[in-house]
């Protein structure tokens, strides 16, 4: 199949790339092999070889996207989302969170339904990549695998791991049945797609010690043995609130040898300069999560020193401690906290921009705590696939796999954005007001040159109306 049109991603932070006419090639099997400039002889070869109904081409208005990657959502708290925000965190959990996991691993008619909206509305949203937090259940949680993988998205399911629990009625009995019941998930969601091929298995099992007071330490480190002895990918929430054990979150994750390359940790926001930089170290991911953290957290994640200091780094909607499952809107998120940071740096230090001394003592880097949009698309898309270990998040034939991740090549993994219809007139429903405003466009001429601003006003503005389509692995699963 053959896409001419033009494509924007980001590489690296801050490497907005617009790639305009320019054509894209997908094998059968969903892998890039050819991304060049529509005019060259190779791409003009390609289009004069293909059949007509194999060639799509992407209108003026619209542009090509990798999809969203979110890395922290907990699927059953879907049921409620956007409810009890009011609350403290240890409240809300208590009051909401355990209450709907506890009931959907009690109904698991509500679950599949519950699991089958959620996929449809991460569709909606752009998202072709996430990793779940489920429940306690091992049969709830492999519903969430099967319409996962029906949804044809990519997602990384995560079987709740707790042996402590506030609420007596919701825990695992013991760490040795935890672990059990974990490694039983473990084997039961790779049995669900092994009669598929490679590039067909959408979902992967994720080990899941919830956090740090719900689990022993026997549980803990019965996972990260196991973890050792599988290969899967581990995620938590790290340093989300301050707690009293004798001993940080980070040792303790570190001691349980639960901090690795293919660690995801959420939230992280109490952790120091230094702990960023140990993180850093270990090759963890964090999954920054800037809605949920301004309602629940006391401090703020520090966003440009995580990066400055090396830290991998993704966006997470958090569902329900963040309202919105729309990865779009937490990029907006991180941009406005990382903002409001540095004008509280700006207000205590007088005005004054970073400097030498704050920039040597390791403090701040020299651009402040400042994140620009661009920076947070790279979040949103590449940053998250680096994260998760894919290879998606950039248009290039032959990205390298990391030797530690799944052994599959660079996957298509798209989203056509429409910023105007062109079909429509300008008399009240045309290119002026549907489904972006560009007051220099005229039913006479609709042609739009794609540059960072009109990107810009995407990022800033748009929506779901916007999405004209999504394929994962080359396959076409929304049609706008």
């Amino acid at each position: 199949m053959l896409y001419r049109g033009d494509f924007v991603y980001t590489e690296k932070p801050s490497d907005l790339r617009i790639c305009h006419d320019h054509l894209l090639a997908v094998d059968e099997t969903g892998h890039i092999f050819h991304f060049e400039h529509a005019s060259t002889e190779p791409s003009r070869s390609l289009l004069s070889n293909e059949p007509h109904d194999r060639i799509e081409l992407i209108p003026s208005g619209s542009f090509i996207l990798p999809t969203f990657c979110d890395l922290h959502l907990h699927a059953p708290q879907f049921l409620y989302q956007g409810t009890g925000l009011h609350l403290p965190l240890m409240e809300w959990l208590n009051e909401y969170a355990f209450k709907a996991e506890e009931r959907l691993d009690e109904d698991l008619d509500l679950a599949r339904r519950v699991y089958t909206r959620l996929g449809e509305r991460l569709v909606e949203n752009g998202t072709g990549a996430v990793l779940l937090f489920g429940t306690i259940r091992e049969e709830t949680n492999l519903i969430l695998a099967e319409t996962m993988q029906q949804a044809g998205i990519r997602a990384f399911v995560g079987k709740l791991s707790m042996d402590i629990s506030t609420r007596p009625t919701y825990v695992e009995p013991t760490h040795s049945e935890s672990i059990a019941s974990a490694r039983s998930f473990i084997d039961r969601v790779r049995a669900l797609t092994s009669h598929l091929p490679d590039q067909a298995r959408r979902v992967e099992p994720v080990l899941t010690p919830r956090f740090v007071p719900t689990c022993s330490d026997a549980l803990l480190q019965g996972l990260g043995e196991l973890a050792e002895q599988t290969g899967v990918r581990v995620q938590s929430h790290l340093a989300e609130l301050w707690t009293n054990r004798g001993m940080s979150d980070l040792e303790i994750f570190e001691r349980a040898r639960l901090l690795t390359p293919r660690t995801i940790q959420a939230h992280c926001t109490y952790l120091s300069p230094e702990e960023l930089s140990r993180l850093a170290q270990h090759g963890t991911a964090i999954a920054h999560c800037p809605l949920s953290n301004a309602y629940f957290s006391a401090r703020q994640f520090p966003l440009r020193e995580a990066l400055d200091r090396g830290v991998c780094v993704g966006l997470g909607t958090d569902i329900a401690g963040g309202y919105s499952i729309d990865i779009l809107g937490a990029m907006r998120w991180a941009v406005g906290v990382a903002r409001i940071l540095e004008g509280a740096r700006l207000e205590k230090s007088g005005g004054q921009a970073a400097g030498p001394e704050d920039q040597a003592n390791g403090s701040i880097g020299s651009r402040g705590f400042g994140v620009d949009w661009k920076e947070a698309l790279y979040l949103g898309t590449r940053g998250g696939a680096v994260a998760l270990g894919l290879g998606s998040g950039v248009f290039k034939i032959g990205a390298p796999f990391d030797a530690q991740l799944s052994k599959r090549p660079l996957f298509c993994t798209l989203t056509l954005l429409r910023l105007f219809d062109p079909r429509t007139t300008s008399e009240g429903t045309g290119p002026l007001t549907a489904p972006l405003d560009f007051f220099d466009l005229s039913h006479e001429s609709l042609a739009l040159n794609l540059t960072p601003e009109t990107v810009e006003k995407w990022w800033c503005l748009g929506d779901r109306r916007n999405r004209a389509g999504m394929w994962i692995q080359g396959r076409r699963i929304l049609f706008g």
